[in-house]
């Protein structure tokens, strides 16, 4: 489904209305050829056209094209924002002062206009009669998968939200805003039968679209994020002992657009750069990514485009991969694909600005201190450049096509190592986490060396190295309970400065968009 397979559909509406001078009354002009709700669902190739369009729904703003990486990969103790749009800067550093500012509100709203396209599927699709049976249930189980998605993001990041699970636009109904613990039932509830009525793979211009091994990865990334281990584990090990997944041969291959959707791959949202028109819903509009537009290295005068750099990598991170060499005696080759900064032969990131003979990193086809200049504040920043294009271009724009890599199957090696530690089998772990070290070159952790403690604090270093930048810190943050209590909050402080603004009990939730809260009589979160 990569290219052009996520075309945006709507079942949509026309009123046309004239007056005249001699007229006082309007006339309704509907226009017979568009499709209406009730002649719309009718047979497969509008179940097929219904489920694509929940798809675009991830390729939104508020979701994975542009704002869902502030809200997972900056507002963490990992990213930062200098932003010259204070606004967007406060948001990421806890400071929210208006609750509808655009980027949070974008967050909201469009995840839940992917939750009301999965919801006319839902509803409508098992009325279709004369339909393949199994293409059916496929169909509804993809929209189920993707609701889920869509509640794991807001009940992660807003709370108690309100749980909208059909497609009315009766207006004098409201949804239930539901506890966190409701929101999670639900989550589960899609994703258990979601596993059950999606294909393990597919083939052709389907290739993309949620599968079995997706549903069962959420639904053991749910139970951890309940802290609910053994269950966790039971989904994660179907994932493992599959044959279906593997890590890929090259780290690097998780971030390009030349090698998407590969064995390691279990769900991405899928961009493309063939369209560049507008933000629409019409067929011929983007489909393409914008992280790395935002979060690319600053543009000097002079120089190719490149980015806004709204987003940055705090220093820590860079000597979080220092802490160790890999089998030859070398940095670990994740950190070069991770950051760009400014590499100095020093086993902590330098102080000082390196001398000319350094070894320092190509950035976009140039050197750190040719592309920067002297200017020392630049060399010693770190940018991102997981997403980045620089592996095939020397410039960024709006129209990214690399795939958001939502699931893979690192991620599940890792947790599953948590899941089992956490209950006690922590020589089962060991051999999952050194599974993703071989891939880095990096020597093999020995079970004689680690107790249940000290693993879980080896395994917080692991996904530092191996998953920095895809998402998943802000959720790890959640589930070890650093945002709960004030000494978790001051350790993250020593990482990042923002956390000097964080209020426990209040920030570990964005507030609920003030319009949302007025028009759907919604309580708003703790003490925002």
């Amino acid at each position: 489904m990569k290219y052009n397979a996520f075309k945006r559909w709507a079942v949509a509406g026309g009123l046309l209305m004239a007056a005249t001078a001699c007229e006082r009354d309007l006339l309704d002009q509907v226009n017979p050829n568009l499709a209406t709700t009730e002649s719309f669902w009718t047979n497969s190739n509008d179940a097929i056209k219904g489920i694509n369009a929940t798809y675009s729904g991830l390729q939104k703003l508020g979701t994975y094209r542009r704002w869902l990486n502030f809200a997972f990969d900056i507002r963490d103790d990992v990213g930062f924002s200098q932003s010259p749009w204070n606004e967007l800067r406060d948001w990421t550093r806890f400071a929210v002062g208006n609750y509808d500012f655009e980027v949070n509100f974008n967050v909201y709203a469009d995840h839940y206009r992917a939750i009301f396209r999965c919801n006319q599927v839902i509803d409508n699709v098992p009325k279709i009669t004369g339909m393949d049976a199994a293409l059916q249930k496929r169909v509804v189980a993809e929209a189920r998968f993707i609701r889920a998605l869509c509640y794991y993001n807001l009940v992660t990041l807003y709370g108690n939200v309100p749980l909208r699970t059909t497609a009315s636009t009766d207006l004098s109904i409201l949804p239930p805003q539901a506890t966190e613990a409701q929101a999670w039932e639900l989550i589960i509830s899609d994703l258990t039968t979601a596993q059950a009525d999606l294909p393990a793979s597919y083939t052709g211009n389907d290739i993309g679209r949620a599968t079995s091994g997706a549903a069962t990865t959420l639904l053991g990334k749910a139970h951890m994020q309940n802290r609910r281990w053994a269950e966790a584990s039971a989904e994660f090990g179907k994932i493992i002992l599959s044959g279906s997944y593997n890590l890929a041969g090259s780290y690097t291959d998780n971030f390009r657009h030349t090698s998407e959707n590969n064995i390691e791959s279990i769900f991405e949202v899928q961009f493309s750069d063939v369209n560049t028109g507008d933000d629409g819903d019409n067929v011929n509009a983007l489909e393409s990514g914008q992280r790395s537009q935002f979060f690319g290295p600053p543009v000097l005068p002079g120089e190719p485009g490149l980015g806004f750099t709204d987003g940055e990598v705090r220093p820590w991170v860079v000597n979080e991969f220092l802490t160790e060499e890999n089998n030859d005696g070398e940095r670990d080759l994740r950190l070069a694909a991770t950051v760009f900064y400014n590499r100095a032969d020093q086993t902590q990131f330098p102080s000082t600005i390196p001398a000319d003979n350094s070894p320092v990193p190509l950035v976009y086809g140039q050197t750190y201190p040719v592309r920067f200049g002297s200017n020392s504040n630049n060399l010693r920043r770190v940018y991102w450049r997981k997403y980045q294009t620089d592996y095939y271009r020397q410039f960024e724009d709006f129209n990214s096509p690399i795939n958001q890599r939502v699931m893979r199957f690192a991620d599940v090696l890792l947790l599953q190592a948590e899941a089992l530690n956490e209950q006690g089998q922590t020589g089962a772990a060991i051999p999952l986490i050194n599974r993703v070290r071989r891939r880095a070159n990096m020597p093999n952790l020995q079970a004689s060396n680690f107790n249940q403690a000290s693993l879980r604090t080896q395994i917080m270093h692991e996904r530092v190295t191996e998953l920095t930048g895809e998402g998943t810190r802000w959720f790890d943050l959640k589930r070890w309970g650093l945002l709960d209590n004030q000494a978790g909050v001051d350790m993250l402080k020593t990482h990042d400065d923002d956390f000097n603004n964080f209020v426990v009990g209040r920030s570990s939730l964005l507030p609920l968009p003030q319009t949302e809260v007025d028009l759907a009589r919604l309580q708003q979160n703790p003490n925002w």
